[in-house]
């Protein structure tokens, strides 16, 4: 078999490893994103399309529900830790083996092994996840092809150590602004000391209570953090500007417009410039009430948790698709040197997945 190819007869451990001999950094994804089409392309049951580094294949038996099984194809820059290597213990280390080729391989192997699913099928591979929002993939294929992400239902297989995460936080930063008057420090009352001014908004945040919502079960916890200050022209002269950088993570029973109202009632008071929106992503409701939800919670067992951190499942959330992360990486690996997964999660979560989708 060429180097290039992929072989979906492997069993996910070796898989993953061949994803994992693969190097594809964020960008770099073309090469991997061929030898996935083409992989799939050779399956008869699987209609395969593809947008730019993003491939897409489904079923079509006229089942009456349409399930998502989605991953990223991309890693972060490697660490000395490619090629894979399997030790002793059952563990296959190397970059993006967390994070998330093993979810890959899952996929690649329930495409190739479960040509007559109980429900159709639609399989994503998309790029760019780990870089600047407006690359990622799975957003191109919604603003280009959205039809090609209908389903019921979408698991999104991030890193989980195979339990189910329900739906995600949003996440918003913001720059808020305080201004003052530049002096020199030997006369500081000539002037009006902008880090000074920011004062009220550190204490707001250290005096900042969090909301702990139940949502479909899961409780949720916010979070409104300082993430950065920056200010100060020289250690003789009184600052005229500084900066609070402020990450708001909520949950997602709050809309977009929302979060960003809760933040500046938070602050209305404390005497910022100017309020900068930087970055803002919303939420996903978990949607675990979804009768095909409740069928993947019976199959793959455990006690669902809430998603603490963003993840794509978002974007699912947005089309009005209910999503769950579940996947056999362990978030607490990812983007590490010593990144690593058990291979028994991979079986395992294959196993799982099998199961709910042929019993």
């Amino acid at each position: 078999m060429p180097e290039s190819a992929l072989d979906l007869t492997l069993d996910g451990p070796a898989l993953t490893a061949r994803l994992v001999d693969f190097p594809s950094v964020s960008g770099d994804e073309k090469p991997l994103a061929d030898a996935i089409e083409q992989a799939l392309r050779a399956l008869p049951h699987l209609a395969v399309d593809r947008h730019g580094n993003n491939v897409v294949a489904r079923t079509n038996l006229g089942r009456s529900e349409r399930v998502v099984l989605a991953g990223h194809i991309d890693t972060v820059p490697i660490a000395d830790n490619v090629p894979s290597r399997l030790d002793g213990d059952g563990v296959l280390w190397g970059c993006g083996t967390s994070d998330m080729k093993s979810g890959v391989a899952v996929q690649l192997r329930i495409a190739a092994t479960v040509p007559e699913p109980n429900r159709d099928l639609t399989f994503v591979f998309y790029d760019n996840e780990e870089v600047a929002a407006h690359l990622n993939g799975l957003g191109h294929i919604a603003d280009a092809h959205p039809d090609w992400l209908e389903g019921d239902f979408a698991v999104l297989l991030e890193p989980s150590d195979t339990q189910v995460e329900g739906g995600c936080q949003g996440t918003l930063r913001v720059h808020l602004r305080t201004t003052g008057e530049r002096a020199h420090s030997a006369r500081s009352w000539m002037g009006s000391n902008a880090i000074h001014a920011a004062g009220p908004i550190l204490a707001r945040l250290a005096a900042y209570e969090p909301r702990r919502p139940v949502i479909d079960g899961l409780r949720y916890h916010e979070g409104l953090n300082a993430v950065g200050i920056e200010g100060g022209v020289a250690t003789n002269v009184i600052p005229d500007a500084c900066t609070v950088v402020i990450n708001y993570r909520y949950a997602p029973d709050r809309t977009m417009a929302e979060a960003e109202a809760h933040v500046r009632e938070v602050f209305a008071d404390c005497a910022v410039s100017e309020f900068i929106v930087d970055d803002h992503t919303g939420g996903a409701l978990p949607g675990l009430s979804h009768p095909a939800a409740a069928a993947f919670m019976e199959a793959v067992g455990g006690t669902p948790q809430p998603k603490f951190g963003w993840t794509d499942v978002s974007r699912f959330s947005a089309l009005g698709v209910p999503a769950v992360n579940y996947g056999p990486g362990d978030a607490l690996y990812a983007h590490k040197r010593d990144e690593h997964v058990a291979v028994d999660r991979i079986t395992h979560c294959e196993e799982r997945l099998r199961r709910w989708l042929t019993a």
